[in-house]
This record gives structure tokens, sequence and C-alpha cells, in this order.
């Protein structure tokens, strides 16, 4: 079933590989605590002990990494449904 052009699925299969590896990428590197990506942490101004501090960057680099990875989970099904109509528009008709 057809449900978007030729043009538009390959468009979708274009950006879906890299968003999927983009988000993949980024995941790593909040995983591993990269410091270039602390200003994207969603921190307090404060902190009234730097164990407290540390806790919280902690908490909040692993649920950024694991937001990224949920989101390249959604691209690979975006990627998987327009490969599908990718496929679709270009078998020829019988």
């Amino acid at each position: 079933m057809k449900i978007c052009g030729p043009k538009l699925s390959l468009c979708g299969l274009i950006i879906s590989v890299w968003g999927i590896i983009q988000l993949t990428l980024m995941g790593v590197f909040y995983y591993i605590h990269s410091v270039a990506l602390i200003e994207d942490l969603p921190l307090l101004e404060h902190y009234s002990d730097p164990n407290e501090f540390y806790a919280a960057a902690d908490a909040a680099y692993s649920q950024n990494a694991y937001n990224c990875w949920i989101a390249a989970c959604i691209y690979v099904l975006t990627l998987l449904l327009s490969g599908q109509q990718f496929y679709a528009n270009s078998r020829t008709a019988v």
C-alpha cells in the first residue's frame, strides 16, 4: 500500500539514516558524560553540596542518553516505513 511518493520516501530514508547515526552518537557521548554536553543538561543554578551536583549531573546525563537512544529507535521505525514505501514505489506495475 502506497502512502507517500518515491521522492518523499527517499527523503525519509536519508533523514532516518542521519537521525539514527546522530542520535546514537549523542547517546553514547551523554552516556560517557561528555563535558561538552553539560550545557544541555537540566541542572539547577546552585547546589549546596558538590556531591548533590554530581548526583544530579549523573542522573541527567543518563536520562539524556536514554532519550537519545529512544529517539534513534523511533528513527529506525521511520526508516523501515520509508524503506517499505520506497520499495512499493519502485516496483513496476504489471
